[in-house]
């Protein structure tokens, strides 16, 4: 054990010395969060190790796996740097997920302890809570495996994967954002909107946040007015991160203010229509930018100036390579927890299943969308991610979902009364008839993950659909 608590443990988490020196170092005077009263570095360092005490309390060990099920809030921030200053594995519960499917993963995974809200929490709207734990004794196992996190995938195409990460990978990570143009700088502010449980909001908001010393302000509610009075609450640059359902948050604003401490909005997880991008950046006058990833390896690449839409340029140290069309990234060991799937990771390349091109001349990747959105019709190639871009394009057209249920069919989400006859009329004009859908059904609201992506399934598709 090193000065303070913080355990190295060989052969476990490789060691917890490295949260001290790479998340929590820096003057204690600092400030880490503005939720809004100001956290600074001592006092999260102090949080961290009272936390610690309580987990061991409770008999968690170094070593042992600590399962979290908290909204975000400093509870799950404390707990989380806790369990790896104690030297141990952090499995990741997005406090969403129901009773059902939290049991399943705790069953499979055997944690030593759960944390848990120690009453039910009434989130709503806000995007940080304060909550009370419950810290419950679960089994006296070890981890089962060395990684520092575990996680579920969003599951947006099929059920979610157990997935793992090592504190080394993580740290290098951390480290390849620092290398990233245009990312936000000490004493800069990150204005967090997607969740920390999963790899946008914990690494590129809390733990590149941490290190590089931006402050995190977390808007004290999930609308477009709230995120622009965390914009405008201090006068240092602001960088909100989100995904693309924030955006439309941010364009249901009618007139905003003037905010010339609003530097750019970066924005994970699905591919941002090119109509969406330019109102965006024409209502703020600032660069809308693209950060694409995986949970399996965190950010892959980046193009945060919007320099280069649709395409994205490889962050520092990561291989990007395209093969009969799908992107595969170099990843030396597989992710995934339990049986390793040829057809997911083998000889050192992770498919990620997402159909591109890589440009030889400029190393630019170009996106295509999912691989399972290419289907045939009639004996032709259609892309659904192309059928999805071209009605997100018509007017009215807030969010588009077209999946292939032996014809194509289109859900849509609108933001103003269209009639379906007269959006199928525009679409004749912009495709050819074999790529257009069979059938519009309009939804008021298109299923989204727990991260915010758009559901394709088609079960849960046709459930929704009136």
């Amino acid at each position: 054990m090193t000065m303070d608590g913080a355990v190295v443990v060989p052969g476990t988490t490789q060691g917890a010395q490295w949260v001290d020196d790479v998340l929590l170092a820096g003057p204690a005077g600092d400030i880490c969060f503005r939720l809004p009263e100001p956290v600074d570095r001592a006092m999260l360092r102090r949080l961290v190790r009272d936390r610690q005490s309580e987990l061991a309390e409770s008999g968690f060990r170094a070593g042992g796996a600590a399962a979290l099920r908290l909204p975000p809030s400093m509870a799950f921030v404390t707990h989380l740097l806790a369990v790896w200053r104690s030297g141990g594995q952090a499995i990741l519960l997005d406090h969403r997920l129901t009773d059902y499917e939290v049991r399943r993963a705790i069953e499979r995974l055997v944690p030593q302890v759960v944390v848990s809200p120690g009453r039910p929490v009434s989130q709503g709207l806000r995007t940080f809570v304060e909550v009370e734990t419950d810290v419950a004794s679960y089994s006296g196992h070890p981890a089962g495996t060395t990684h520092a996190v575990v996680q579920l995938s969003s599951g947006s195409t099929g059920p979610s994967k157990v997935i793992g990460r090592s504190a080394e990978d993580l740290v290098e990570e951390v480290l390849r954002y620092t290398q990233i143009d245009g990312v936000p700088q000490r004493g800069e502010r990150i204005v967090l909107l997607p969740s920390m449980v999963h790899v946008l909001g914990l690494v590129g908001g809390l733990m590149y946040g941490l290190h590089a010393g931006v402050e995190l302000v977390p808007p004290a509610r999930l609308t477009g007015d709230a995120i622009i009075q965390a914009i405008a609450s201090g006068r240092n640059p602001a960088t909100v991160l989100g995904v693309p359902f924030h955006i439309g948050l941010l364009a249901s604003v009618q007139e905003p203010p003037e905010l010339p401490q609003f530097q750019r909005m970066t924005t994970g997880g699905e591919l941002v229509p090119a109509a969406v991008s330019q109102s965006f950046e024409a209502k703020y006058g600032v660069p809308l930018g693209t950060m694409y990833g995986m949970t399996e390896v965190g950010v892959i690449g980046t193009d945060l100036y919007g320099e280069h839409r649709p395409a994205i340029r490889p962050a520092p140290g990561i291989e990007v390579r395209a093969v009969g069309g799908e992107l595969h990234i170099r990843r030396p060991e597989s992710p995934y927890l339990g049986l390793v799937d040829p057809a997911r990771w083998s000889d050192g390349w992770l498919r990620t299943r997402d159909a591109g091109v890589v440009d030889p001349e400029t190393g630019l990747v170009s996106i295509k969308g999912r691989l399972d959105s290419q289907v045939s019709v009639g004996g032709m190639k259609v892309d659904l991610t192309e059928v999805e871009y071209t009605l997100g394009t018509l007017r009215g057209v807030e969010a588009a979902v077209v999946v292939f249920d032996g014809s194509i069919t289109a859900y849509l989400q609108l933001k103003e009364r269209r009639d379906v006859a007269r959006l199928e009329t525009e679409l004749a004009q912009l495709l050819a008839p074999y790529k257009r859908p069979r059938t519009v059904r309009i939804l008021d609201q298109l299923p989204r993950t727990t991260t915010g992506k758009l559901v394709r399934d088609v079960t849960i598709l046709r459930t929704a659909a009136p």
